[in-house]
């Protein structure tokens, strides 16, 4: 390894707290990883990480030299393609998680317009519904949709999803329009959990200056945005989810608005990156055009 590598692998096994997933993420073998961070201890004459058969951990100087490491490593990747024809090539390996309905229907349509742009770039894209850990899970960006949590990072707002209530005609057919919140006593929910098992609000609506829940039957819950969708247009209940997904639903007529009144509190939409002095400029391209793209989908905030 050099002197960069070790850089490297040490931050890594910093952010991991562990020698092996660092190790895997980096396509080293274990012992890799643990000798470059020995190199650096050697040549820095200060123990950099505490390890005991439980766990690996920042000692006070480590946390130090991971700062200043941290930076190094950012501004060496933008000097790295500082000197492309014409400043604009974007290299190395970019790593972005976003929800699969938002990358499924917004973004990989526009995805070729953007590697025709940077063609030496090397995209890895997550699509899920599970909530990832951008630090533990090597990721350069991760859009947000709702709440972003208690997470140590940046966080830039792009806007806001402004959410619907929906059914299929089919639904209505069946069951009858709502037109009141008391109207919902005779019908079914759709119930979205992040994850199998949690309980579920129910039908969320306007109240005073903010929001309260109505709990609501329901035969079906789902942990993904494309299952609620599906099951919503199978005409297996209502659904309150961002219109901009719906709308080639709404505008067909596969799907209809019910109790426009009544919209739950729309879902901002965040861009969440590492705490750095500088940002690698492939993340910043990255982050700008992925805005641009959402923008006429968001409200403004």
């Amino acid at each position: 390894m050099d002197r960069v590598q070790d850089l490297r692998a040490f931050v890594r096994v910093a952010e991991l707290a562990s020698f092996t997933v660092a190790a895997e993420q980096l396509g080293l073998p274990k012992a890799s990883a643990s000798t470059a961070v020995k190199r650096l201890e050697e040549e820095m004459g200060v123990l950099l990480l505490q390890r005991t058969t439980r766990r690996v951990a920042l000692t006070l100087e480590g946390r130090a030299f991971y700062e200043r490491t941290k930076d190094l490593l950012a501004d060496l990747d933008d000097m790295a393609s500082m000197f492309q024809v014409g400043g604009d090539a974007l290299t190395g390996r970019l790593r972005v998680d976003m929800p699969s309905s938002t990358a499924r229907k917004f973004v990989i349509p526009r995805l070729p317009e953007f590697l025709d742009a940077h063609p030496l770039l090397d995209l890895e894209l997550s699509a899920t519904d599970r909530r990832v850990d951008p630090v533990r899970e090597g990721f350069d960006c991760v859009l947000r949709v709702g709440d972003v949590g208690d997470v140590n990072l940046f966080a830039r707002r792009l806007g806001m999803f402004a959410i619907v209530n929906c059914a299929s005609p089919a639904y209505l057919a069946r069951h009858g329009t709502p037109r009141t919140l008391a109207d919902l006593a005779g019908h079914r929910l759709i119930h979205y959990v992040p994850g199998l098992g949690g309980g579920s609000p129910g039908f969320e609506y306007p109240q005073g200056d903010g929001y309260a829940s109505l709990p609501m039957d329901g035969a079906l819950t789902v942990n993904s945005a494309e299952s609620y969708e599906a099951a919503c247009l199978a005409g297996l209940g209502i659904v309150q989810t961002p219109e901009a997904d719906l709308r080639p639903h709404l505008e067909a007529g596969r799907l209809v608005t019910v109790l426009p009144d009544l919209r739950p509190e729309p879902m901002p939409v965040t861009l969440l990156y590492p705490q750095r002095r500088h940002l690698p400029r492939r993340t910043a391209v990255f982050m700008e055009w992925l805005a641009e793209v959402l923008r006429p989908s968001l409200a403004p905030l």
